[in-house]
């Protein structure tokens, strides 16, 4: 009598459709995603009586402009200057010297002697040398791209001149202070950010002839 067939047990995959969901789920939950590539700013507050129709004219020597082409390079144009084109690692002690201007130069942001105090709680806080300052409290740095820069170069860029105020509130703290601006009260810190206020304008990039 001859054998008959032996029959195969079949795999019920009849869950394998909610394990993998679950399976999914799972790594979702436990993964971190790399966020690493970005700029933590923080924003101006708007100006409570801003005219947006009449926007106030701001003088050449205050504005100080940084074109990224579309060749990724990093072009100047400051005040009455022509144009002229610098490299990355000489972009943050250039805005350093334009936001400060130590020297009181002609061509760079003119000062005015403000009352840099922070209120609060009732409570006014000065820095150590006194309530009123001079300080470039009206320059502005603009920087604008083309629509072909590489973010990479974009971002190299932005990370220079928000270091550049990050550096000099850096050294406000240890000369009015003593000790790093990490280590300072909120109140002192506050202080520190109305000394060297962060003024970045970010155009919309442009597309632009002739590599600009």
């Amino acid at each position: 009598m001859g054998k008959g067939k032996r029959k195969v047990p079949g795999i019920n995959a009849s869950s394998t459709a909610d394990i993998s969901f679950i399976l999914l789920i799972f790594f979702l939950v436990v993964t971190s995603m790399n966020s690493s590539m970005g700029l933590n700013v923080r924003l101006p507050e708007p100006p409570e009586d801003e005219d947006l129709q009449n926007p106030p004219k701001i003088k050449k020597r205050n504005s100080l402009v940084v074109l990224v082409n579309m060749d990724n390079k990093i072009m100047i144009t400051q005040g009455e200057k022509m144009p002229y084109e610098i490299e990355i690692s000489e972009l943050r002690q250039l805005a350093k010297d334009f936001i400060t201007n130590e020297a009181n130069r002609a061509d760079y942001p003119e000062k005015h002697v403000e009352d840099v105090v922070f209120e609060e709680g009732g409570v006014e806080h000065v820095l150590p040398s006194g309530r009123q300052q001079a300080i470039t409290s009206k320059h502005v740095i603009s920087l604008q791209t083309h629509r072909g820069t590489n973010y990479n170069t974009y971002f190299e860029v932005s990370n220079e001149l928000y270091g550049a105020y990050n550096e000099l509130r850096e050294e406000l703290a240890k000369k009015e202070y003593g000790k790093s601006y990490a280590n300072l009260t909120e109140a002192q810190q506050m202080l520190c950010r109305l000394y060297y206020k962060t003024m970045i304008s970010e155009a919309e990039p442009r597309s632009i002839g002739g590599g600009m």
